[in-house]
């Protein structure tokens, strides 16, 4: 019973150890906005010369990670008249709570700063219109709507 008494107070000294750990709040790692800041390297490929504007078919909506340390986007595949597209529109967790939703087979019009990504052409949205429906991405200098609240 004494041999029992002792490693019952051993361990209580022992987990007093890594008490204070599993109450104390963690500290908070904070990323920004995943790599899709104003400030990234990313959204410095944004360039208002290069906008243009286009219309076509969807042919698939997935997610994509753009560079390496950024979190998911969201990005489809717009088939025009002239090319199939990489349109790339912004983070997942900024596309998806937004009304409009995307599918194939959808009629849209793109418009948004033609890049070439990976060494294919691609287009970072700023703004997509599906009939009457408007998905507002970027203003007209490029700057995201996600970091809205950042700027004063």
């Amino acid at each position: 019973m004494k041999h029992i008494s002792i490693f019952v107070v051993l361990i209580s000294i022992v987990s007093l150890f890594f008490a204070p750990e599993s109450f104390a709040q963690r500290e908070l790692k904070w990323r920004g906005s995943g790599g899709w800041g104003t400030g990234s390297n990313y959204n410095g490929m944004y360039d208002t010369k290069t906008v243009e504007t286009i219309s076509g078919e969807v042919v698939s909506v997935d997610r994509m990670t753009p560079m390496k340390g950024m979190s998911y986007g969201v990005h489809l595949m717009l088939r025009t008249d002239k090319e199939t597209v990489s349109i790339h529109l912004g983070p997942v967790w900024y596309i998806v709570s937004q009304d409009i939703k995307i599918e194939p087979k959808d009629r849209v019009e793109v418009k948004g700063s033609r890049i070439t990504f990976e060494g294919k052409p691609a287009i970072i949205a700023a703004e997509v219109k599906r009939g009457d429906e408007v998905l507002k991405i970027r203003d007209e200098n490029g700057f995201p709507s996600w970091s809205g609240w950042r700027r004063r």
